[in-house]
């Protein structure tokens, strides 16, 4: 790369950083920009005056500090790190992640008789997010049920298929009723979230196998390439 060319990359989730390449092969930054630096990376070098080397090229690069042997490694990768990951902390051991919309399809089905809550959030939803440690609590306090996680983002041709397009927002299901009952919710609204679960989660018994989605759902789903009809599970939903 030729000298006083420019090169962006993230660092820890921070706000992209700009630098200049010198002909040293030593990437230093500009005027301009080390006092943004500083101040991103105050807490963690404690405000040292930092130097980054170009030995593998941007998404494999290090840090070293001028003045000591200090050494930090970096990779594109790890800008979102796992402690920023707020969707999966404090989750209980009935709470699932589901990654398919076969496997949500069979997850319904195979139930039995449980109390299933599907909750349809997003990384960058806000209110998914300050809602996300009390369904966690709600969850461990009603282990009978059975808590899936749908990530909106990645499962959207899913989402689209199954007309959702507010988040965060939750669909209950027990046994041969299927759906009982669907909306949002938010910190202010978690009450109705509450009474939702404890209302159909009292124990019971259901006439007849799990109903699952709707016919139509199915439908769109397989429509969309999101499912296939031929499988056995959705062959034996779609002839009851």
């Amino acid at each position: 790369m030729a000298a006083g060319s420019l090169i962006r990359s993230g660092i820890f989730g921070h706000t992209e950083l700009e630098f200049s390449k010198t002909n040293k092969g030593s990437q230093r930054f500009k005027d301009s920009d080390r006092k943004q630096f500083s101040v991103s990376l105050k807490n963690e070098f404690k405000g040292s005056e930092m130097v980054a080397s170009d030995h593998i090229g941007v998404h494999n690069w290090s840090l070293n500090q001028s003045s000591t042997n200090f050494f930090v490694k970096a990779e594109s990768s790890i800008c979102i790190s796992k402690s920023m990951r707020w969707w999966e902390r404090t989750l209980k051991p009935n709470m699932i992640e589901i990654n398919s919309a076969q496997e949500l399809v069979d997850t319904l089905l195979n139930a039995g008789d449980k109390l299933v809550v599907i909750g349809f959030y997003s990384p960058g939803c806000g209110g998914c997010r300050a809602l996300h440690p009390k369904i966690c609590q709600i969850a461990g306090m009603n282990q009978n049920a059975v808590f899936l996680k749908v990530n909106y983002e990645e499962l959207k041709v899913m989402c689209t298929s199954l007309n959702i397009h507010v988040l965060p927002f939750f669909r209950f299901y027990r046994g041969a009723q299927g759906r009982l009952c669907s909306f949002s919710c938010t910190n202010a609204t978690i009450k109705k979230f509450k009474d939702a679960v404890e209302k159909h989660g009292t124990d019971r018994s259901s006439l007849g196998p799990a109903k699952g989605l709707e016919e139509a759902e199915l439908l769109r789903l397989a429509s969309n390439k999101q499912i296939s009809l031929n499988s056995s599970s959705n062959c034996s939903r779609k002839t009851e």
